[in-house]
């Protein structure tokens, strides 16, 4: 998990080098919310599960199986990106192998989506398990609350993650949720859980007891993660119009991968020559993945409409 986080956060900060010099058109980050993410995705089966990741969710996906070279010829628009041929916009994944499935512009539309591959599980009595993602401010639109409304009615396999890191874009939380998300779960007749998000081993948890509640049949948990962007929303955002220095600051010192590199040490489960191997490994995985991507083919416009529409029906 550890490692995880660590890969996430440097092809992050990998992007946006490669924003600013002009070579990737738009980033969104995941810097702050890799417990969230990471601590969730391990207890998923790549390949049989099904996956809805919100634009944030660079953890969640290279936890599953995607490379930092996937992730990196899919922001340059490379011909080779696995995710569309270089076709769709950074930050939606998307992998046929690992049962990914590509995010839409339009928020909340994963929700709707999410559930009806858990109802596909369940009619066919398999222990297959859903999960899904957003932010917080995801939960204002109608499409997450039809998808509760379907999950809750008919008991089915999926868990809803809401990563709430406290902003809309610039909407602070107070102006665009009213009251607490994780409790409006039961008035969808199935359980809802509040995490500490920047707690990996708390998603963790919380994760393995939603996951294994579905397998066995006892339908959807929601999980709101409590955590922090520590970035501006995307690389065409300025949040230095809607928030304070000092509060980023503030949740700088609670970051998820140094508060779970503290615990590993404490732990004697991590040294300082395994940390420095490990992020060594790690900045060579996102220099090479980095360089190849930069190197490969650009994805051609003649190419735009393949796969858009199927062949021979």
């Amino acid at each position: 998990m550890y490692r995880v986080m660590l890969l996430a956060r440097r092809v992050d900060e990998r992007s946006w080098i490669l924003n600013r010099q002009g070579k990737a058109a738009f980033v969104i980050s995941c810097q702050g919310q890799e417990a969230a993410q990471v601590g969730a995705a391990m207890h998923l089966r790549p390949g049989y599960d099904y996956v809805y990741p919100y634009y944030r969710d660079h953890g969640i996906v290279l936890a599953l199986g995607m490379s930092a070279r996937d992730e990196l010829l899919a922001l340059l628009g490379r011909e080779e990106d696995p995710n569309s041929g270089g076709r769709q916009m950074p930050g939606h994944f998307s992998s046929r192998e690992l049962n990914i499935v590509t995010a839409s512009a339009p928020i909340a539309v994963q929700f709707p989506q999410a559930v009806g591959s858990a109802l596909a599980f369940k009619m066919r009595g398999e222990d297959g398990v859903v999960l899904v993602c957003g932010g917080e401010g995801s939960t204002s639109e109608g499409d997450w609350h039809e998808a509760m409304n379907f999950a809750g009615l008919h008991d089915l396999p999926v868990i809803f993650l809401i990563q709430n890191n406290h902003y809309a874009i610039s909407v602070p939380e107070p102006l665009q949720v009213a009251g607490s998300i994780a409790r409006r779960a039961e008035g969808y007749g199935f359980p809802g859980v509040e995490v500490d998000g920047n707690d990996v081993l708390a998603v963790y948890e919380a994760a393995g007891e939603a996951v294994a509640r579905a397998r066995r049949g006892e339908g959807p948990t929601l999980i709101e993660a409590k955590t922090y962007r520590l970035t501006a929303h995307s690389s065409d955002d300025d949040d230095r119009r809607y928030r304070e220095r000092e509060e980023v600051e503030q949740w700088r010192l609670k970051d998820p991968i140094s508060r779970f590199e503290r615990y590993l040490v404490e732990n004697g489960i991590l040294d300082e020559a395994a940390r420095e191997r490990i992020d060594a490994e790690v900045r060579e995985e996102v220099r090479e993945a980095s360089e190849y991507a930069e190197n490969a083919p650009v994805a051609e416009p003649s190419s735009v409409l393949e796969g858009v529409y199927a062949e021979g029906v």
